[in-house]
C-alpha cells in the first residue's frame, strides 16, 4: 500500500470516526431517561456533551519507520512514506491562510543541514531559483527576485 493509499485509509477511517462520534446520544437510552426524570434533570441531560476530537500519536518503532494513529488506526511509513508525507504537509501549510511565524518562535526545535547540496536557476525576468537539499524535509525550493538575491549577497558576505 502506497502513502497516498494509507493517508486515504487514514482519512477515510477518521470520517467515519468523528460521523460515529457526533451520532452517539447524550445518554445510552436518552428517549426513555428524559421523559422519566425530573424538569430539572432533563435540562442537564438535554446539553449536548463535549465530544473528543481523535488524537494523532506519533511513535517510531524502528530506525527507518515512523508510526502514526488517529483514531485507533495506524500507518507505519517508511523514510519514503515520510518523505512524500512532509511534501504533502508542506504543499497543504503552504496554501493556508494563517502564515507561518514571521519571527523564530521562542523554543522552536530544529535540525540545520550544514553545507547543503543546492542548485540554481535562472528565470527570463530575473528572478532566480535557489533549491536547497535539507536532510529532513528533502529538497526545499526558494525564489528571489534580484532585489534579494543582491540583500542575501550582502547579508552572507558581511562581517
Amino acid at each position: 500500500m502506497n502513502l497516498t493509499d494509507q493517508l486515504g485509509a487514514l482519512e477515510s477511517s477518521l470520517d467515519e470516526l468523528i460521523l460515529a462520534a457526533a451520532s452517539i446520544p447524550a445518554s445510552s437510552d436518552s428517549s426513555t431517561a428524559r421523559a422519566s426524570v425530573e424538569p430539572a434533570t432533563a435540562a442537564a441531560t438535554d446539553t449536548p456533551v463535549a465530544q473528543e476530537k481523535p488524537k494523532l500519536h506519533v511513535s517510531r518503532p524502528e530506525k527507518n519507520v515512523i508510526e502514526m494513529t488517529i483514531g485507533g488506526v495506524s500507518v507505519a511509513l517508511s523514510p519514503e512514506g515520510v518523505s512524500e508525507l512532509i511534501e504533502e504537509l508542506s504543499n497543504a501549510r503552504a496554501s493556508m491562510e494563517v502564515e507561518q511565524p514571521s519571527g523564530l518562535p521562542p523554543g522552536w526545535r530544529f535540525v540545520a543541514t550544514k553545507n547543503p547540496v543546492m542548485a540554481t536557476q535562472r528565470y527570463a525576468n530575473g528572478d532566480r531559483l535557489l533549491v536547497l537539499r535539507h536532510t529532513g524535509h528533502g529538497w526545499v525550493p526558494y525564489s528571489f527576485s534580484p532585489d534579494m538575491v543582491i540583500e542575501l549577497y550582502a547579508m552572507l558576505t558581511k562581517r
